[in-house]
Formats: structure tokens, sequence, C-alpha cells
């Protein structure tokens, strides 16, 4: 089946809300690299073009650019000297290949956070589900940037899956409580969840669209706890989309021509659909734009976006 060049930019007639958007955590040039891989003679022949019309009418305020190659790329420095005033590019990723972590990688990545567009360090963390590394050495290598990441004040952007234990351990060793932490794209248990919002007062939880999906009650549970511990709760949750992957599956609601078909990327402008089943797993008093709105906020506040 083949899904044409112009639905990758869903327009429903009724969004679920149309405050601004901002992504904490997408990778634009594997998203545009997965565009010119599906659409060889797409119309979009640069990133910044990609940019343009994917976001047209969105109001896209932020994103939050991740990088997670190993050796790491130079067109970071690129991106990061073209971005508008409107967008914010995160740190460089690192996290599954621990094995290549280098004192080369290291210094090139001490190069980039010094840049005035770079927010963050990560993403990094511990991968247990895949372990393309050896576990010992994944912790050797969060241990070791973690270090790095709270001498130089930058927030921390986690990968953690299926390593509760272990980097509970280690971010409670390593980090200050008051340090700015994003836990990116949750789907652990909603016990750890808490564990961690209840140690450190500025985690925020990384919602994407992998929450929509049949397979993930985990993260559903999460929005739940944290709203039904207290009417006065603050929402501490992040949104992003983890582009090019996980297309919010609500999406196709609305998208009725598309039943039967995947779209192929997943892109900033679908967060309003992550927000929308947030606010349904909330319950009453939610809406996708409270979410947004609160979400935004926190944005600002974790990244100074």
């Amino acid at each position: 089946m083949i899904i044409y060049e112009s639905q990758i930019v869903p327009s429903p007639t009724d969004p679920p809300t149309t405050h601004g958007i901002i992504d904490t955590h997408t990778h634009l040039a594997s998203t545009f690299n997965f565009y010119q891989t599906r659409y060889k003679t797409g119309k979009h022949t640069d990133v910044y073009d990609f940019i343009r019309g994917m976001y047209e009418g969105r109001d896209v305020k932020a994103i939050v650019d991740v990088w997670c190659e190993a050796p790491v790329q130079k067109l970071w420095r690129e991106f990061a000297d073209s971005a508008g005033e409107k967008e914010k590019w995160g740190g460089v990723e690192y996290c599954h290949d621990a094995s290549k972590y280098t004192d080369e990688v290291e210094a090139d990545i001490l190069e980039a956070i010094q840049h005035p567009r770079c927010v963050s360090w990560g993403e990094m963390g511990l991968d247990y589900h895949y372990d393309f590394s050896a576990r010992e050495i994944q912790r050797d290598v969060l241990r070791r940037q973690l270090r790095h990441a709270v001498r130089l004040g930058k927030t921390l952007t986690i990968h953690t899956r299926e390593a509760d234990e272990d980097t509970e351990a280690i971010l409670k060793e390593e980090v200050p409580k008051e340090h700015k932490i994003h836990i990116h794209c949750f789907t652990d248990t909603p016990e750890f969840a808490q564990r961690l919002l209840d140690h450190f007062p500025n985690l925020y939880i990384g919602i994407t669209g992998v929450i929509t999906y049949a397979t993930n009650a985990n993260t559903v549970q999460v929005i739940k706890n944290i709203v039904s511990s207290s009417p006065d709760a603050p929402l501490r949750i992040l949104l992003e989309t983890d582009a090019p992957y996980m297309v919010p599956a609500n999406l196709y609601d609305q998208l009725p021509e598309l039943k039967g078909k995947k779209l192929p990327l997943c892109h900033t402008g679908m967060v309003p659909w992550t927000a929308k089943f947030v606010a349904d797993a909330a319950g009453e008093g939610w809406d996708a734009e409270r979410v947004m709105k609160i979400a935004e906020e926190n944005a600002r506040f974790v990244y100074g976006v």
C-alpha cells in the first residue's frame, strides 16, 4: 500500500489543540534521512525546507534536537549555527553503543556542549533491553557522562529501559537532588517513575506517542498516578516525539483514508495527538490544551527554550 508524500503531514479538520508545540526530544537529521529514503524524489531537498514543510501552520515554538552517533557527526554544528531564534537544539546524544565511547568521542561532546544552542547532555543512560554493550561498560559510561554534565550545569536527558534498579541507584549517587532531569520516552514501571519523581523535585517524565500503543500500559498508569496523588500535584511531564519513531496511534482516528496503513515517519507536528491521549488518561478536567500548556511551561523550565 502506498502512502503519498503529502499524507505524512496530516491536517485533520479538527486537531486536538492549536496550542503552540514544543518538542523536547526529536532526531531531526534521522527524520530527514527517513524522508529521503522513502521519497527519493520528494519535494523537500534539504533539512531546512523539510522543517518548513512539516511545521507549516502548526505553531512549532521550539524543538530540542538530539544527536546519537559515535563518533559525533560534525553536522550538528551546521544545524546549531543556523537555528532560528524559536529553535533550540539539544546536546549530543550518546547511549546505546557505550562500548564506542572513547576519549575522542568525549572530547567532541565536550566541544559541542559549549555551543550556546546546546541545552542538555543526552541522551545518555542504560538499555538492558537490547544490551548492545556490556552492562558494566554502560554503567561506567553513564557515570562518566553524568559527572561532566553535573559539573557543567547541563540538564540531563536520560534513556533508561529495563534498567530501573541501576538507573535509579546511579542517578541518586551521582546527581544532586535539585538538578534538572528529563527521563526520555518513559516506558518502565510506574513505581520506578514515582520513586524518581519523589527523590528529584526537578525531574520530569518524557511522554512520546508510545503512550498511545495498546502494548504500553505503564506510561498511562504513570499519568494516572501523578494526577491522582493530589488535586494540586503538578503534571511533571514533557511532550516529545522521538521522531522519526512512534507515530501516535490516535492520529489515525482522524485519518480514515489511511485505514490499514502506517505513516512512514513521525514528526513534531504530531505532538498534539500525544497531548490528547495524556488528557484522556488524566481524566475529568483535562483536555489537550491544558496538557500542552503545562508541558510548554515545563519545557521552558527544564531546557530554557
